[in-house]
């Protein structure tokens, strides 16, 4: 993709996935899901998931998978909140871009 994806679009798009199991998912499954939409490297993945711990919006637990310990990553309350915002923050700026390049600007 020629778009570069900032911080807080790639926090939005890891949330995004992760809301979807409500027990959490763990760090390879994420990779994957979330290279569906952009590039994604596990070495680019795993520090987004520390900051997204750090500021609360994922816990953090380890569960047994064939003999092995698993990290999960399950959304919080906070993460939630920030989950909604991000959305709300991209429908309305894709809708402006989108009216961008449909030739005109599309006012909220």
């Amino acid at each position: 993709m020629v778009f570069n994806t900032g911080a807080a679009l790639l926090d939005a798009i890891v949330l995004a996935v992760v809301s979807r199991e409500i027990e959490g998912t763990y760090g390879y499954k994420i990779t994957q899901e979330v290279r569906q939409v952009i590039d994604l490297s596990e070495s680019t993945l795993y520090p987004v998931l520390r900051r997204l711990q750090k500021d609360e919006c994922l816990e953090v637990y380890d569960k047994e998978c064939a003999g092995r310990n698993r990290r999960y990553y399950k959304l919080t309350e906070r993460g939630r909140v920030q989950l909604n915002l991000y959305e709300s923050e991209w429908r309305k700026y894709s809708g402006k871009i989108t009216g961008m390049f449909e030739g005109g600007i599309n006012h909220e």
